[in-house]
């Protein structure tokens, strides 16, 4: 550096002005100014306290609103006024840092413990808060345990900008704010990433640490396994946790929650439900348009944002019909938000130098900040407890004899003498003097003997106590364990975010990637359309519709449900068709990739994952769906007026609905059965309890408009209420039929079961009457149920029941056994489910 001297410019008001120009090197200036400034925003600015966890302009926020009367039980205020008080007094920056540092603290989708009550538009993760001058807010309860005790000496308070006021050094923290709500900040070379943690598992950890100060990090993550996150989510892989924990950097994946419904019958969807930490939907929702118009998403037809106060985030994704949902969900993890990474980075303010930490460093620096708030406050009670002990004893020297005090104070001619001759005859100290002559008359009538040596007593015990803690470093640490646990149980919530150590996989994932190997092994990805595999169409007695993954899991002696019975069950292929036909005589064609899959089972499938039929298909008013039916093959179908009719497989290739029966006034259609083979019978049952079984080849195949033709003949008043089809040659195939009283409620009126097998009936002619199938007892004059063909629960052993059963039910013409009879004779292993909607209605057991 060189100074020279020049001569002073021509004007200049004295000539004895001498110009000084320094020559500075730039290179050393720039290296000297950005140290300054680098120092400046690293110390005050970006990076955190690891004993509190708050950034400077957070802690003078905090500070100045517990400074207000900001307290959760009182009224909000406007944030503006709280934004000028800080930057007046504490934080000599722009109003718009300090708002936004304060709005971050009032997000719950931020902050997983919320340390600001704010009230109006604080924001989303897709918009920014309203100004200032428009939100109100006050301290949370959590945030008073950061400030509280700070009259009790337990932190160092500096001066502020311009040495007016003080303020904080640190906060008390009364919880590990650093690791329960993180941080996040970007400094000069250096910047801070830490994740939010569940508060009971950081303070079982710090408890932990205080009882077991030589505990290793796997005895710490026994109780933080991972970070909780404030939207919950899930965090899919460990490995980087654990190295952030060691090391105090590390990343991890997270994602969205996400559940597979079904939208409607016939449209399945993903629903969200949460979202990736600082994720929000419109930023989702944007991406996964552009994926879509991009040609890298295929298979959704819609996203729909049904998020709203009351239910929280929901996020319907429509898919189009034939794709996979599982393939389409590892698609928009691959090209959306709903996975994403985040990145550890635990760089925080060590006694005032930046370090990067591990969760032990973490846990350990705030277990030793909080040992010495403890302490520090101990100590400050305990003079303030013996200072008050000092006063009492004064008094109790001078209220014994209160009279000559008051004459000695009366005959001096100055407090500074009167206090001399307390002290002198007393033996007082001056504090005790002093505090005895500042006391009003009318006060010393308070203070009688007996209060006043209560008063002692209980002092002397708490200086006691207090001694022994700051005695005792037991003491002492226990004291601390024990406010800990206080705060997890006053402001403890359960985890949010569920730890993966790897992938997820539902079980039909599974089982297609293990289908499906690819090279060397590993599993090849998930096919984004469905495959066109084998699978059963099935429509149950309670009126549900649904498909199987495969055509396994069919098996007969399965376990099933009450009201799980299957109706219909066509073998088909997932992009097949099948045919389903009504009441009314109408056939519909169905897209089998439209009806739901039900999980895939070794056993009886369960109908929990099926919709309503009256959901999947459009139905006329009064109008059943009665059968699912090949759309290949001859059916066989009867009405409730006796009519039969084969139906030759000519259907239109340009329609989706046509009649398939010409139906006579009042006539319904009863029952469908496959009858392509000639060696078939057909079997009808009727309510006045005759069973006409004939061969299918009776009746010759007719097209869509024929009416058919007379198949039993009835007797007055009578009607079908079964029609099927069935082997002769079947020896398992069984005729169930129960009677009871036409007109009387299910289960209010006796009735009789009755099981027989099909070949004790002989095969008659078509149009005839039949035979009688079960003889009515007392107090029977109908059949309420009635049931022919190989099953319907068990068929394989149902014969066998009805030859176990007493009585006569096993003849044909025999009558039945009372339910509760027949349900004890065959077990509940054995319990016949109904195999129609009107079924239903059946007593319990039967």
């Amino acid at each position: 550096m060189a100074r020279r001297q020049t001569p002073s410019p021509a004007g200049d008001a004295s000539p004895d002005f001498v110009e000084n120009i320094v020559d500075i090197d730039v290179t050393s200036e720039m290296e000297g100014s950005f140290l300054e400034y680098a120092y400046s925003v690293i110390y005050s600015r970006a990076l955190p306290d690891a004993r509190d966890g708050l950034k400077p302009v957070q802690r003078r926020i905090l500070y100045m609103m517990s400074e207000m009367g900001l307290r959760p039980d009182r009224g909000h205020v406007k944030s503006a006024r709280v934004v000028g008080e800080v930057m007046g007094k504490l934080h000599p920056h722009g109003d718009t840092a300090i708002y936004d540092a304060m709005v971050r603290m009032a997000q719950d989708f931020s902050l997983r413990l919320p340390l600001i009550d704010g009230h109006g538009n604080f924001g989303s993760l897709d918009d920014g808060p309203a100004a200032p001058r428009y939100t109100e807010a006050r301290l949370a309860a959590a945030a008073l345990t950061l400030t509280d005790h700070l009259d009790e000496d337990v932190v160092d308070f500096v001066p502020n900008y311009d040495n007016q006021l003080t303020q904080p050094d640190v906060l008390p923290a009364a919880f590990p704010n650093l690791l329960v709500n993180g941080a996040t900040g970007i400094a000069v070379g250096m910047a801070t990433n830490m994740a939010p943690h569940n508060l009971v598992e950081v303070i079982a950890a710090a408890r932990h640490l205080i009882e077991h100060p030589d505990a290793t990090l796997a005895d710490i993550m026994k109780f933080v396994p991972g970070p909780d996150l404030p939207t919950g989510g899930r965090i899919v892989g460990l490995d980087g946790i654990r190295d952030a924990y060691a090391t105090g950097r590390g990343s991890f994946k997270t994602r969205a929650k996400v559940e597979v419904e079904q939208l409607s019958a016939r449209r399945t969807g993903l629903v969200v439900t949460e979202l990736p930490y600082m994720v929000g939907p419109e930023k989702v929702i944007e991406k996964i348009k552009d994926a879509v118009n991009g040609k890298k998403l295929t298979g959704i037809s819609d996203i729909v944002d049904l998020t709203d106060r009351k239910h929280g985030l929901r996020l319907v994704i429509e898919l189009k019909n034939g794709f996979n949902p599982n393939a389409v969900l590892q698609q928009l993890y691959r090209y959306s938000p709903m996975e994403d990474s985040f990145g550890i980075n635990n760089v925080t303010l060590v006694d005032g130098q930046p370090q990067t930490l591990g969760l032990l460093p973490l846990l350990s620096v705030y277990v030793e900040h909080r040992i010495n708030v403890v302490r520090r406050r101990t100590a400050f009670r305990l003079g303030k407890k013996k200072d008050r002990l000092h006063l009492v004893e004064g008094l109790l020297v001078a209220i014994v004899d209160i009279d000559e005090v008051i004459q000695i104070i009366r005959s001096s001619d100055e407090a500074a003498a009167a206090r001399t001759r307390l002290m002198s005859i007393y033996d007082l100290s001056e504090i005790q003097a002093n505090y005895i002559l500042e006391l009003r008359l009318r006060q010393l009538t308070k203070y009688s003997r007996i209060e006043l040596e209560k008063e002692q007593d209980e002092l002397r015990r708490e200086i006691a106590e207090l001694e022994a803690i700051l005695g005792s470093s037991e003491r002492l640490r226990a004291l601390v364990s024990a406010e800990l646990a206080e705060i997890a149980e006053k402001y403890g919530t359960p985890r949010r975010t569920v730890l993966l150590e790897s992938e997820a996989v539902s079980p039909t994932v599974a089982a297609a990637l293990a289908a499906a190997p690819g090279p060397k092994g590993k599993a090849a990805p998930l096919a984004l359309e469905i495959a066109d595999d084998p699978c059963w169409a099935i429509l149950t007695a309670s009126g549900q519709v649904a498909r199987t993954a495969n055509q396994d899991g069919l098996a007969e002696s399965g376990p099933r449900t009450r009201h799980d019975v299957f109706t219909s069950v066509v073998k088909t292929s997932a992009r097949g068709e099948i045919a389903a036909v009504t009441s009314q005589g109408r056939m519909l064609r169905l897209q089998v990739m439209d009806m739901p899959v039900l999980p895939p089972t070794s056993g009886t499938p369960n109908m929990a994952g099926g919709v309503p039929a009256k959901d999947f298909i459009t139905l006329l008013k009064g109008e059943s769906l009665v059968a699912f039916a090949p759309l290949d093959e001859v059916l066989a179908i009867g009405t409730a007026q006796g009519v039969v009719k084969r139906l030759q497989p000519d259907y239109p290739l340009n329609r989706e609905d046509w009649e398939v029966i010409a139906l006579k006034d009042k006539d319904t259609v009863v029952g469908v059965a496959p009858a392509g083979s000639d060696d078939v019978d057909l079997v009808f049952v009727t309510r006045q309890s005759q069973l006409l079984r004939f061969p299918a080849s009776a009746v010759r195949p007719q097209g869509r408009t024929a009416g058919g033709m007379a198949g039993i003949k009835l007797a007055a008043g009578d009607q079908v209420m079964f029609f099927g089809a069935a082997s002769p040659g079947d020896s398992a195939a069984v005729v169930v039929t129960i009677a009871g009283t036409d007109g009387a409620l299910p289960g209010t009126a006796p009735g009789a079961a009755k099981v027989t097998a099909l070949s004790e009936y002989p095969a008659k002619g078509r149009a005839t009457a039949g035979v009688r199938a079960h003889r009515f007892l007392k107090g029977e004059d109908t059949l309420l149920l009635a049931w022919a063909g190989h099953g319907p629960a068990k068929a394989s052993s149902l014969a066998g029941v009805a030859r176990s059963l007493p009585g006569e039910h096993g003849r044909r013409d025999g009558s039945g056994i009372p339910l509760s009879q027949a349900v004890d004779a065959i077990g509940p292993s054995m319990s016949w489910e109904p195999a129609t909607e009107a079924e239903a209605q059946a007593p319990a057991g039967v």
